[in-house]
């Protein structure tokens, strides 16, 4: 029986713990849209690759 995706829901918080991300400068709006859309994108390729096979 397949399985069938409908919506595919990602959430992700980027910290910068290790060197100090408390005292850093938050990320523009822009930056996290861009980090956004590059997780987006890798997992769309995934995608594509597991239904090609």
């Amino acid at each position: 029986m397949p399985v069938i995706i409908d919506e595919v829901v990602i959430s992700v918080e980027v910290t910068n713990q290790e060197s100090g991300g408390a005292s850093a400068q938050p990320a523009s709006l822009d930056d996290k849209q861009a980090i956004v859309n590059e997780c987006v994108e890798r997992v769309l390729d995934i995608l594509k690759q597991k239904t090609e096979r």
